[in-house]
């Protein structure tokens, strides 16, 4: 499957596909179904009827069963609907849809990405996505160079051409950049007490299907799983929370959060592993209860990439954001703590980790 071209507007986003020779012969809905792979089948036949997917050159409605042919042009339009709405008790979100740019030159833009913003297009959320904004803002392709989950916030890099995008993958594949997140965490049994520690728990997703979503840690020494590591720094412990930054050195799916729940720290808001995985699939259904929402606390996991170190056009740079705003308010609201003193104890531990020889 080939992308032709994408055309983005404030509330319609059209792709159009190319028909590959191994395709030929396929059913539009069983195509549709390997880029719309979070839809459902019922969605994608929904889309079918409602003309929403056409193919060039062949007029009127089409139908799932319709047969596709090599070269065949298929177009997908996504019009901005309530399936990208968040909700939390009920209530329709306002959300951030403007990143606040940290650096930016001819090649680059470092932005503090807001919560429930996706780096680029997929699935069901097209629209407020970091590349999408910065392609509707210059009209041309913005690269994302690498990723952040949709719920966290925080540094994310993007590229304005080809050639840097290039230039800084290759960093991020060779490990030369190193993160530091700041998490919220609810303390259970297994946490000691710790102010500094190092997880090693190896990582895996050893479910199929929808609860591939669900990543397993297992001990160090285990033969399950992949290696992972994350240096944890407490920063400040509040009756059941602590405030923390998380530094990973290796990225695996979920690193921190799975690593904070090893050590009794899950996240507060993680519907996954402070919750479980029943408790994600009815916030996903919006059928969570008093007592879910009681439990997360806040609408998203708090973790937010608070910086960033990497080698960019000859020389060490750090780019560092603040302490989000859903995230003050919740401290501000929990704690006695003053902000501007957490942000300097948050500036001088990212500055101890970054001086580490190893």
């Amino acid at each position: 499957m080939s992308i032709l071209s994408k055309a983005y507007r404030a509330d319609m986003f059209e792709v159009r596909h190319l028909v590959d020779e191994e395709h030929h012969g396929a059913r539009l809905d069983q195509f549709l179904q390997i880029y719309l792979d979070s839809f459902s089948r019922e969605t994608v036949k929904r889309k079918i009827k409602e003309g929403e997917i056409t193919i060039v050159g062949r007029p009127g409605t089409h139908k799932p069963s319709t047969i596709l042919h090599h070269k065949d042009e298929v177009v997908i339009r996504f019009f901005k609907t309530k399936y990208e709405d968040e909700y939390w008790r009920g209530e329709k979100l306002e959300l951030q849809t403007v990143p606040e740019i940290v650096f930016e030159d001819d090649d680059l833009i470092v932005i503090s990405k807001p919560a429930f913003m996706s780096t680029h297009p997929a699935g069901r959320h097209v629209f407020n996505c970091a590349t999408v904004y910065f392609e509707m803002k210059y009209e041309h392709t913005i690269h994302s160079l690498h990723r952040i989950d949709r719920e966290t916030s925080g540094i994310l890099m993007l590229g304005k051409n080809p050639k840097m995008a290039n230039e800084m993958m290759v960093r991020f594949e060779q490990d030369d950049v190193k993160k530091c997140y700041l998490f919220i965490a609810k303390i259970q049994p297994g946490y000691d007490g710790q102010t500094e520690f190092i997880a090693n728990e190896r990582m895996a997703s050893p479910d199929a299907g929808l609860k591939r979503v669900v990543v397993e840690y297992y001990p160090e020494n285990s033969t399950l799983g992949k290696h992972a590591r994350t240096f944890f720094y407490i920063l400040e412990k509040v009756g059941d929370y602590v405030i923390g930054i998380a530094c990973p050195q290796t990225g695996r799916q979920h690193q921190i959060r799975v690593h904070a729940l090893a050590h009794g720290l899950p996240l507060i808001g993680d519907k996954l592993y402070l919750g479980s995985y029943p408790m994600f699939q009815r916030f996903k259904d919006q059928l969570a209860s008093e007592e879910d929402y009681n439990l997360m606390e806040i609408p998203r996991h708090a973790l937010h990439a608070i910086a960033l170190k990497i080698p960019y056009k000859n020389e060490e740079k750090i780019f560092v954001t603040h302490i989000p705003q859903d995230l003050k308010e919740w401290i501000l609201e929990k704690t006695s703590l003053k902000i501007d003193d957490l942000e300097k104890k948050i500036r001088a531990t990212i500055l101890k980790y970054y001086s580490r020889e190893d």
